[in-house]
């Protein structure tokens, strides 16, 4: 058998900030195959030599022959002629020139992240070493354990050397603002420039990462709950952050109502508004959560959104079409024969933490007659928290009494209760969707 050969780093000893990267070099001996350039494709995908050649990432089993500038060597794994099969060894004979010794060079930049703490950190801590982080454009951030904390600096700087889009590292403390609910965080490498830029859902997002929420992780859940939507409805986003909801519902149609405490978040979420030429489709509160919901139904009857008549255009796309039509003089459009949208649709409730002790603000929010009138049909209200059971059957019922006990009624129509994600040993995140009780929101 084709040996395997030992391409792990080195051992370390010097310092861990900063690192002495040029200790991080080995010579690798193996046996290479000269080869004509014009076999090289033949030689590489020859059944007969797939299990002896060379196939490691970021590293080519084709180098240059430094004897012959325009020949080619191609890596074996073997450590003599001998384990060749006759098979091989015709083959060989046939398309290439022979054998030679060679050395593999290798250098700090061959290893990965995880390759490198391998060997810098103490044994007993490296099978529970961090092997990723979570992204927010330029901004890698870490959770880490109190036993990494003395090498913070160290795993900061060895994830930002191997991901050059990586300017900023930041570890998430476990201090929470206690108003505004976003972690607290410390610099751990590169330059302290909290401000990013992000991409989701077909949405660019601009926000200061130090003094807003926002989890990357969280994005299939974004994109799950504007799945369930229609064009056609109206969302209230009571705690909307920088818009991870309301701007993604906003580009499938959805009119939107989002709403923030945190005036940092609102002012980043009118930004990402702007930006991505949503204006008329998202509006934008800087309000209590409990004051919002309670004030969002009559908001909409007086100021409706305009009825949803198809997909809908950028700027860019408005500016080509009226380019196209130039001076040709165009029929006005007949008058939409589609009602405004008056009536809030869906309603989701993205603070896990507290979110279910805000469903107190919903009985009689649509008791006076206009509201009570045009809602024949009651809102859907989907509510994230948290929750301390592990089996599942024990964290639904768990999660309905607590939203009963606010509630002051129990939901009649649940559509779901979804698992979103576990956050920590014993604590897994969920939403409940269902439709607001008619006897809560009427209620006198």
């Amino acid at each position: 058998m084709p040996r395997a050969l030992d391409l792990s780093p080195p051992a370390y000893t010097g310092p861990l900030h900063p690192l002495d990267k040029d200790a991080f070099k080995k010579r690798v001996p193996v046996i290479a195959l000269r080869v004509p350039p014009r076999n090289v494709g033949t030689i590489v995908n020859a059944k007969e030599l797939k299990n002896y050649i060379i196939r490691v990432p970021r590293l080519s089993p084709v180098v240059p022959d430094p004897h012959n500038p325009q020949g080619r060597l191609l890596i074996l794994t073997i450590s003599d002629q001998s384990e060749l099969s006759d098979a091989a060894k015709e083959r060989i004979q046939r398309d290439a020139e022979g054998f030679v010794d060679h050395e593999i060079n290798l250098d700090y930049g061959f290893w990965s992240a995880s390759d490198i703490l391998d060997v810098c950190l103490p044994s007993e801590l490296i099978e529970g070493a961090p092997k990723g982080f979570s992204s927010a454009g330029h901004l890698a951030h870490f959770n880490l354990n109190d036993e990494y904390l003395p090498y913070k600096h160290l795993i900061g700087s060895v994830f930002m050397d191997k991901n050059p889009q990586v300017k900023t590292v930041v570890n998430k403390l476990h201090n929470i603002d206690t108003v505004f609910r976003f972690f607290q965080m410390e610099l751990i490498a590169g330059e302290p420039d909290f401000i990013v830029t992000h991409s989701e859902s077909n949405c660019k997002f601009t926000f200061d990462f130090s003094k807003v929420y926002w989890n990357s992780r969280l994005h299939a859940e974004h994109e799950r709950i504007v799945k369930s939507l229609s064009p056609h409805d109206v969302l209230a986003d009571v705690f909307a952050g920088v818009g991870p909801f309301a701007l993604p519902a906003a580009k499938v149609g959805c009119g939107v109502l989002a709403n923030d405490l945190n005036p940092e978040s609102v002012k980043y979420l009118a930004q990402n508004v702007q930006q991505n030429d949503l204006e008329d489709m998202v509006r934008v509160s800087c309000e209590d959560g409990r004051a919002f919901i309670r004030n969002v139904f009559r908001r909409l009857l007086v100021e409706p959104f305009a009825p949803y008549t198809g997909p809908r255009q950028s700027k860019t796309q408005q500016r080509k079409q009226k380019k196209r039509e130039g001076d040709v003089e165009v029929s006005p459009t007949a008058p939409p024969t589609l009602p405004p949208r008056r009536r809030v649709t869906d309603l989701v409730m993205n603070l896990p933490d507290s979110a279910i002790e805000f469903l107190d603000a919903f009985p009689g929010v649509l008791s006076d007659p206009e509201l009570s009138e045009l809602y024949t049909t009651m809102p859907m209200v989907h509510c994230h928290c948290f929750t301390r059971e592990m089996e599942e059957d024990k964290a639904h019922e768990d999660i309905l009494q607590r939203v009963e006990a606010r509630l002051g009624a129990r939901p009649e129509e649940v559509r779901e209760i979804h698992h979103v994600r576990s956050v920590a040993p014993g604590k897994e995140m969920y939403c409940i969707s269902f439709r607001l009780p008619e006897k809560v929101a009427r209620r006198t």
